[in-house]
Order: structure tokens, then sequence, then C-alpha cells
């Protein structure tokens, strides 16, 4: 049980990591698609909560759970892929409401109008340093039975500086299974896993899906 004066430098570094990284976000997403400006700013949102991450507290990949009963990786791997399915199914019959089909535009066509090289690894940094930060230093940093909870409602406050309704709905689904998985296996890898697998979705799918909505 780590001491009092810990749990405290922790928990200011959460603070100031969160404050930072919500107002970059909100500067980030709402620069216009294919925005030169997207990069940079994309990229200190990441590197905030990685820095972030590794100053408040060590970060685990994996602990010992009783209730883990697949690998962190299998674990991982399989919730990415059902999450970044039913996503697609999802937006495959929302998006036919003009006002969802607006919402999901205007974050796919980041990706869309950016150049792949860049848009993809900055979109997996980022959804890795959310992992490490959210699921890592914030989890252990909240009081013991409420991390779950707790971190999703803190995750998704941040992205609601984003102002798209639908992505902080997404964020209320990815938040809770992540954060799960941080709970069985005792670590940040099979969320780690899981986030990339929904990102690479994101990026790479969610165009074309969107499009046979049109």
């Amino acid at each position: 049980m780590p001491s009092s004066e810990v749990i405290v430098r922790r928990r200011f570094v959460c603070v100031v990591a969160t404050l930072v990284g919500t107002a970059l976000l909100a500067l980030a997403l709402s620069t216009p698609p294919g925005s030169p400006r997207f990069y940079p700013l994309g990229l200190a949102v990441a590197l905030t909560w990685l820095v972030g991450a590794l100053l408040a507290a060590p970060v685990r990949l994996a602990g010992p759970r009783a209730g883990a009963p697949t690998p962190p990786v299998v674990a991982g791997l399989l919730t990415g892929l059902a999450l970044s399915a039913a996503c697609a199914l999802g937006v495959l019959v929302l998006a036919r409401v003009g006002a969802v089909h607006e919402e999901v535009s205007s974050v796919i066509d980041l990706a869309r109008r950016g150049r792949l090289a860049l848009v993809l690894p900055l979109a997996v940094l980022t959804g890795t340093a959310e992992e490490l930060f959210f699921r890592g230093a914030v989890y252990e940093a909240l009081p013991r039975g409420r991390e779950v909870v707790l971190s999703t409602v803190l995750y998704a406050l941040v992205t609601m500086a984003t102002g798209n309704p639908m992505l902080v709905a997404a964020t209320v689904v990815l938040g809770l299974l992540t954060a799960r998985q941080r709970a069985v296996t005792g670590g940040v890898l099979a969320p780690v896993i899981t986030h990339a697998v929904w990102t690479v979705c994101l990026v790479l799918v969610l165009p074309a899906v969107l499009d046979a909505t049109a």
C-alpha cells in the first residue's frame, strides 16, 4: 500500500496532466481536417498523457489476478476486435440519421483528409498514452473499489472538451471495457491492445463504413 505522500503526489500529477491534456485535446480536434497544425497538437496530447503516466506512478503491464481467464494479449485483441465490429455496425445503422452522421464525420474527416502515414501512428500512440495514463496512473491514484467507474467518468469528462457527443459515448464504452480489463488483468497491456485495435478500425475501416451510409 503506497504512503499518503505518494498518493498525494500521484493525484497532483494526474490533475495537472488532465488539465493540460484536456486543453490540448480541445485544440487538436478543433483544427480543420487536413490542417498541418493537427499533428503537433496531437503529438503534444499524446506526450502529455505519457509524461503524466510516467511521473505519477509505475506502469504495470500485467499482474497476478485470479479472475483473468485468458492472457492479457489475447483478451486485448479479442475485445478490440469485438468493439471494432460493434462500432462499425453502430455507425452503419445510426449514421443514416443526419445529426449522427455529421458528428461521426467530424471525427472521421481528421483521418480521411489527413496524411494516413502520420494520422495512423499518431492515433495509435495517443491511444496507448491514454491507456497508460487513465488505466495506469489515474487508476492507481483513485480510491480502491471505485477505480473502474471513476476513471471512466474522468475519461469521458476529458473527451467532452471535443464537443462531440458521439465521441464521448464511444469513450464511455471504451473506458468501461478497458478499466474492467485493468481490474481483471492487473495491468495496462490488455487495455493498450484493445485501444490500439479499435483505433486502427477507427482510422482504416470507419471511413468506408461512413461512406456506405451517405
